[in-house]
């Protein structure tokens, strides 16, 4: 699984770089504007669920849960200090993918026991796409907390995110991740379709 987090650079905004992504072959984009107000944050997402849909990819919002319903999103990510997934599960649509944000292993616990669907776990290193940045995991901080998530019984999808480049995807495959989210490796590449493409192989590779 390949989950494109939105932002913008000097070549795209929100818009430009999904559509970027989709043509490369991603089918998973959550969209992530922390200092818009609302108003932008709808259109944006207008357009950015439009591309999801003619592309056939899944549309997440981050934290909005009260803007899932009107921009038709599959979903919602919610951070560490966003509403609780146990609190978001009983204002959204049956259905809907509600992601959570861990930076421990007992992170992890708490998301599982509050009904999340899947796992955003790190920082892998440091990125500049966001602030306020949790302690850097790294390889070994990823092998750590999949070993306990084994011994827990833990199979809840978890994925990998922050500072992710291509290199990096296969050795953070083999620690026990269900796939990568990224946000700069695609945007800041030549060329973002092709570089979705590249990751895109990687991860079906390694599935093979």
């Amino acid at each position: 699984m390949l989950q494109f987090i939105t932002h913008r650079n000097d070549r795209y905004d929100e818009i430009t770089g999904t559509q970027a992504v989709l043509e490369g072959g991603c089918r998973w984009v959550q969209l992530r504007m922390k200092e818009a107000q609302d108003e932008e944050f709808l259109r944006v997402g207008r357009e950015v669920g439009r591309l999801c849909r003619r592309y056939g990819a899944t549309f997440l919002v981050d934290d909005r849960v009260h803007l899932v319903r009107e921009l038709g999103a599959d979903g919602v990510h919610l951070g560490k200090n966003d509403m609780p997934p146990r609190e978001a599960r009983a204002l959204l649509d049956a259905g809907k993918i509600i992601g959570a944000t861990a930076n421990t292993f007992e992170d992890i616990v708490r998301a599982v026991e509050a009904g999340a669907d899947y796992i955003g776990l790190g920082p892998y290193r440091f990125t500049e796409t966001k602030r306020n940045l949790s302690p850097i995991l790294g390889i070994e901080g990823y092998r750590e907390i999949f070993r306990r998530c084994r011994e827990a019984g833990i199979t809840l999808p978890v994925v990998a995110i922050g500072g992710i480049t291509a290199a990096d995807v296969t050795p953070i495959l083999e620690t026990g991740a269900s796939g990568i989210a990224l946000s700069g490796a695609l945007l800041g590449a030549e060329n973002p379709a092709e570089e979705t493409r590249k990751i895109e192989t990687i991860l079906k590779h390694f599935k093979s």
